[in-house]
């Protein structure tokens, strides 16, 4: 005798169907429905006193509180930023009787953000202090704040361990291609 499931078939079989059945449907119905043109949804139409007055622009408009101009001299003065004056150098340091150093310092600033001669090149405020642990850069002495920095301080070798000739060497390297 054969047993149940033999003599029905196999479930995989019939669920095949099923699917394949349901596909050709769907695939009916949406060729149906591209065959009868759908019409646009109705739009009901607005009583005369609510249709706009005037049809509104796609434009974007600016702003006016940036864009007009001051109508008069005076808003126009009140409008502007005030300019702050420009920085006052302070006065170049004292010479001392002290025997005057071999280094140009002409062209360094100090860059401590507490000193006075911060940024200011020239003023007679730093002194060269060696070479600190042999290195190859000059440290520098502001005489003004008390504080030592390196002569790379702010360049592109400030800090770095490699040696500039290296450093050159990779740039000139990536400039080339």
């Amino acid at each position: 005798m054969l047993e149940g499931n033999n003599a029905m078939g196999s479930p995989h079989f019939f669920s095949q169907l099923v699917l394949l059945a349901l596909l050709w449907l769907f695939g009916l119905l949406y060729l149906a429905r591209l065959k009868r043109p759908v019409p646009p949804p109705a739009v009901p139409a607005l009583p005369e006193s609510r249709k706009p007055k005037h049809p509104r622009s796609n434009v974007p408009k600016p702003l006016t509180g940036l864009t007009h101009k001051p109508p008069c001299a005076l808003c126009d003065h009140d409008t502007a930023s005030p300019k702050a004056p420009p920085p006052v150098p302070p006065d170049p340091m004292a010479l001392t009787h002290r025997r005057p150093r071999e280094v140009d310092t002409s062209r360094h600033f100090c860059p401590h953000s507490d000193c006075a001669y911060r940024g200011w090149l020239g003023l007679g405020n730093l002194r060269a202090n060696g070479h600190p642990s042999g290195g190859p850069w000059r440290q520098f002495h502001c005489t003004s704040c008390k504080g030592y920095f390196l002569e790379t301080h702010g360049t592109l070798v400030h800090g770095k361990q490699a040696a500039v000739e290296l450093i050159v060497r990779v740039l000139a390297c990536l400039a080339e291609g």
